[in-house]
């Protein structure tokens, strides 16, 4: 599961359903986080898990930098969020 970076193929589609759940929870009791609220810190994590599976992949380095900095900018704009909030 690890060498293959099958693992992270499965912590990404633990995250979507944990996405989805989160979101279905919100529509129907009004509680909880919002979607649009979650989305960055989701897409962070993702991006996070994204670069790990090309590490452990021993992909060429610009494929592990590249979701590492789709992490960075969805962590700043959801870091943007709650400064304002």
């Amino acid at each position: 599961m690890f060498a293959s970076g099958h693992i992270v193929d499965l912590i990404l589609v633990l995250v979507g359903l944990e996405a989805i759940l989160l979101a279905i929870w919100h529509r129907r009791t009004g509680r909880g986080v919002a979607p649009s609220a979650l989305a960055a810190n989701l897409c962070s994590g993702a991006a996070l898990l994204l670069a790990v599976r090309a590490a452990l992949l021993g992909a060429w380095w610009g494929w592990v930098a590249l979701p590492l900095l789709a992490a960075l900018l969805a962590h700043l704009l959801d870091l943007r969020g709650r400064w304002r909030g």
